[in-house]
């Protein structure tokens, strides 16, 4: 099987992370997602005695979960098979090159009936900058560079869990919507967060000093609220997953259904008229 080729730059984003912890980290972002993660878990109906979070910021999940055991996300999760009945992999997925790789490890760490949450950056977020450093290279550079980690879409992400081998799977998100003073201030909190740039293929130079300042006056000129503020756009995407086990609820065959809807309903039925296809000429 061909390995995937590196999205993240490891070293560059263990440094990324460091220098956050430095200047002094802005986790927003986890903390949404972290309040996020309690209340789903809240609804299940189940008491977790060994669980198992995945990621860059142990300093801050070890205080969300204390009783669990804290995983460096890398491309080979420290994961023993079977170990835990809840892993959650937290915030760090958006980095990974093989994010089926990731949540198949997940799922072969978990006992039977095991529950794996994940929670990653979607591909809605940064939006507005993504766009503002696009048509600024376009400009200045003659050319694209990559800039900012691509992201999955939402209806990509959910058909990830199927493919991991995890049963009853669920995906959704949740939008968020910040507003910083200029494109300073918003790339000052990216590095807070250690999300700046650390992809394997970026470019190694400096950027020149004109792209920025070209990029901040799109951005203003497309995504600036009335009060002169940029809107920075974040989305939270959550994947839901069971590790499979006999006792599962299981979907029904389509057609093995004993009772019709009209019937439950109490409602008539009407069949549609056939109707002849019809021509263009």
């Amino acid at each position: 099987m061909t390995r995937p080729p590196d999205l993240a730059d490891r070293a560059r984003l263990r440094h990324n992370r460091d220098r956050a912890r430095r200047i002094g980290p802005a986790l927003f972002l986890h903390e949404h997602a972290a309040a996020e993660i309690e209340e789903r878990l809240g609804e299940v109906n189940r008491r977790f005695t060994a669980p198992a979070i995945v990621t860059g910021f142990p300093e801050f999940w070890s205080r969300i979960r204390p009783d669990a055991r804290m995983v460096e996300d890398a491309e080979t999760l420290d994961l023993e098979a079977g170990a835990h009945d809840l892993v959650l992999h937290a915030m760090t997925m958006h980095w990974a090159a093989d994010p089926v790789g990731q949540l198949v490890q997940c799922r072969r760490a978990l006992q039977p009936d095991g529950l794996m949450l994940a929670v990653l950056v979607g591909g809605r977020s940064l939006q507005e900058l993504r766009a503002a450093l696009a048509a600024a290279e376009a400009e200045v550079c003659d050319g694209l560079s990559p800039r900012v980690t691509p992201m999955g879409e939402l209806r990509d992400m959910g058909a990830l869990l199927q493919r991991a081998g995890l049963a009853l799977p669920v995906a959704d998100s949740v939008p968020l919507t910040a507003s910083y003073a200029d494109l300073t201030a918003l790339m000052h909190d990216l590095r807070a967060m250690g999300e700046g740039n650390a992809l394997a293929d970026r470019h190694r130079a400096p950027a020149p000093r004109a792209l920025f300042d070209v990029a901040a006056r799109h951005y203003a000129a497309r995504d600036s609220g009335a009060d002169g503020r940029l809107r920075a756009t974040f989305e939270l995407v959550f994947l839901t997953g069971w590790a499979p086990a006999p006792d599962q609820p299981q979907p029904l065959r389509p057609g093995s259904a004993a009772a019709r809807l009209a019937d439950a309903l109490g409602s008539v039925e009407t069949p549609l008229p056939d109707k002849a296809p019809r021509h263009r000429d």
